[in-house]
């Protein structure tokens, strides 16, 4: 990703480096290697941007919610303070209660 931003940022300064000397020196634009320059600064960004996203989603997989997090112990505690037959009613219990409400869990 760094990479990437050093990339855009060079691609920058050389248009504008390239913009002033054009203008220092009084010449026309070459319109053929500034649209080459744009289309490739374009090209960059939205490579980054594709990382970034892509990122964001194997973030969001990789770390659980807090609120995952707290319902994963409270199973856990519950478990541990049901036997065997009251484990069984409860989880009946929430998988028709979630049925109920249009889910579908195992």
């Amino acid at each position: 990703m760094a990479a990437l931003q050093g990339e855009i940022a060079s691609i920058r300064i050389q248009i504008a480096t390239t913009d002033i000397r054009r203008q220092t020196e009084k010449k026309t634009l070459d319109a053929a290697w500034f649209h080459r320059a744009k289309t490739a600064l374009r090209l960059k960004q939205q490579e980054l941007a594709q990382v970034t996203v892509h990122l964001a989603t194997f973030d969001k997989r990789a770390a659980p919610n807090h609120r995952d997090a707290f319902k994963d112990t409270l199973i856990e505690v519950v478990r541990e303070n049901c036997n065997d037959q009251e484990w069984a009613g409860l989880v009946q219990r929430a998988r028709d209660l979630h049925a109920s409400q249009g889910g579908n869990h195992g």
